[in-house]
């Protein structure tokens, strides 16, 4: 071997080490921007905006109980129990899964109450990370499905509800986590899921799509291996996967005109597979969106109302509402805007009666 083909593998050798290593930081560097990008999302908690929040009294005749029972890590969860002066199925249980980044189960207590008014026996909790839980942060999708199973062993072991139906109510994050914890208990009666997801990577690809575009496709290999490694099985949970260990009834709700959760990650996934199931029933929308799916056009109305009249309202306002040193000043105005404008017994009464009279239906043949 001459001195120079000597130098030439000594070269060759340098430049595939530096390429290793660079390959080597590369990763490092994805998989930590992944850990980063991730925590922003779900390493906070979520509190519901005190001026909307709902309380018991918005509601005539609706009764709550406080309970607090203990998730996978010890953390207390708040649970509430619902009930009104009908009893009608109050062996029939709704457990209602609340949605991602508006705080707990309180965004939902129109639905707890329109279940309660109906006789049904209704369970609601906050999830870990939310309102009067415990948690320091939410720390991802499948926490929402671990909280619910934690969630419905709990319903099941108060008195007297061994023998009641439990029956599943959920909400985008909660439409994910009503359809994923049938693995969990497979005896549940039926399932209604709202703008839910196939499994917990479909939102975050979903939501990183619009922001990055195609830049979150180098970014979601180490999502993937950050929340397997978070979350173990719970991450590789599918709601299809999870509909073939049931046989309980499933009606799926979704909106084509859904940006937060674009139908093709649940609804048309399922509809293709399960179309011809009798288990399963799809109603599809076309223009209630993500948030308002649950709400009247009356409701929707209402908020493009309020929502005119709070920008109106900022504009009469002689001071920067930008500006970092007027922040609380402007929250503080705000809050008394909320006060003083939004009717919270009004739009409590606002939910689209039809679809939920068609559940009420839906649980009772389930239950037949």
């Amino acid at each position: 071997m001459t001195a120079k083909t000597g130098r030439a593998k000594k070269i060759l050798k340098i430049i595939i080490i530096v390429l290793l290593v660079l390959a080597v930081l590369v990763t490092a560097g994805l998989y930590a921007l992944s850990v980063m990008i991730y925590n922003e999302f779900f390493g906070v908690r979520y509190e519901t905006y005190e001026p909307m929040a709902f309380s018991v009294s918005d509601f005539e005749g609706l009764k709550c109980e406080e309970h607090f029972f203990t998730s996978d890590k010890g953390q207390k969860l708040a649970g509430y129990l619902y009930t009104s002066n009908d009893s009608t199925y109050a062996d029939k249980i709704v457990v209602i899964a609340h949605g991602f980044g508006g705080g707990g189960h309180n965004s939902y207590m129109d639905v707890c109450n329109y279940f309660a008014a109906n006789g049904f026996t209704v369970f609601a909790y906050d999830a870990t990370g939310n309102d009067n839980s415990e948690g320091e942060a939410v720390n991802g999708l499948p926490q929402g499905v671990i909280d619910l199973r934690y969630a419905i062993d709990y319903v099941k072991s108060l008195d007297g509800s061994a023998d009641c139906d439990i029956l599943l109510l959920g909400h985008s994050w909660g439409g994910y986590s009503v359809t994923n914890v049938l693995a969990y208990h497979p005896d549940v009666k039926a399932v209604v899921s709202f703008s839910g997801f196939d499994k917990s990577t479909d939102l975050i690809y979903s939501q990183g799509k619009d922001m990055a575009g195609d830049a979150v496709d180098m970014v979601m290999p180490f999502m993937n291996i950050h929340e397997a490694l978070t979350f173990g099985e719970y991450a590789k949970n599918t709601a299809s996967k999870a509909f073939e260990a049931t046989q309980a009834k499933v009606m799926v709700l979704h909106s084509s005109n859904d940006t937060t959760v674009p139908m093709e990650y649940g609804y048309d996934i399922w509809y293709e597979k399960y179309k011809n199931d009798s288990r399963f029933t799809f109603i599809p929308f076309t223009d209630k969106g993500h948030s308002a799916i649950m709400q009247s056009e009356e409701a929707r109305e209402y908020q493009k109302e309020f929502q005119a009249k709070g920008e109106a309202w900022k504009e009469t306002l002689g001071y920067d509402t930008e500006a970092e040193e007027n922040k609380e000043r402007y929250q503080a105005d705000v809050a008394a805007f909320y006060a003083e404008n939004f009717d919270k017994q009004a739009y409590g009464y606002m939910l689209d009666y039809e679809i939920f009279d068609n559940i009420i239906e839906f649980y009772l043949e389930a239950c037949e």
